[in-house]
């Protein structure tokens, strides 16, 4: 078995990414394709957990108002989140990578209850977690919800899974100048205001308890591996 520097990983999967080509919704083929990278990941040896988005379905933050309480629009996101994640949990079964949905939000007809306890016995017997629900309470994002879970659960790294291949100074689709950076401080991160791969509090939280973030390219071959085994496959924030 290879020799892994990161053994476990949380992964954030955003809505958009669940939606592929889609405009909402999910696309069960970029679901496939994820599932058998991360089974590259689990086979080697490596726990993962996956705190999945909702953006695909609810954006809790554009909800709000019109009649829409803050509220009430948050936890039409979390309810998103949740259908990401049984999408993602019989995707990932069907391509025979053992797979259980865990809830931060009260739903026993479609998912067990998360606690810490229940979801470090499916890691240690090689299950792959994902959580739905988010925090589990409003005017947090699942990007905090991210970072909480792999403070939680022990994580040895976050994996920010982006459609770029790191973190830049700025925004490489405007600016062809634009520098990539291989490490960054937390401290940079937090204070450039050009740089938004995960929102403020969530790099607060993971400044605070010193949580290493990785931002890498979720669509290249064998980044969730290499993220595992230490290589060097985006930006590591420290």
């Amino acid at each position: 078995m290879t020799k892994l520097q990161h053994k476990r990983l949380l992964l954030k999967l955003s809505g958009e990414q669940l939606a592929g080509n889609y405009d909402g919704g999910v696309d069960a083929k970029v679901i496939e394709w994820i599932a058998k990278e991360v089974g590259k990941a689990t086979k080697a040896g490596a726990e993962i957990a996956i705190m999945v988005g909702g953006g695909n379905f609810v954006r809790g933050a554009q909800l709000t108002g019109h009649g829409i309480s803050r509220v009430n629009a948050d936890y039409m996101g979390m309810l998103g989140t949740l259908m990401n994640g049984l999408a993602v949990t019989d995707v990932f079964n069907a391509q025979d990578v053992p797979t259980r949905l865990l809830s931060n939000i009260k739903a026993d007809q479609v998912a067990d209850q998360f606690t810490p306890r229940r979801a470090l016995s499916h890691l240690t017997k090689g299950r792959v977690v994902v959580i739905g629900g988010g925090i589990g309470r409003p005017y947090l994002t699942t990007d905090t919800a991210a970072v909480n879970l792999a403070l939680e659960l022990n994580c040895d790294l976050v994996c920010k899974v982006t459609k770029v291949d790191g973190v830049y100074d700025k925004d490489p689709a405007k600016h062809s100048d634009a520098k990539k950076f291989d490490r960054i401080s937390f401290q940079e991160a937090v204070s450039n205001e050009q740089i938004a791969v995960m929102d403020k509090a969530a790099m607060g939280l993971a400044m605070e308890h010193q949580k290493a973030i990785l931002v890498f390219d979720l669509h290249t071959e064998g980044n969730i591996l290499g993220a595992a085994e230490g290589k060097s496959v985006g930006t590591l924030i420290t």
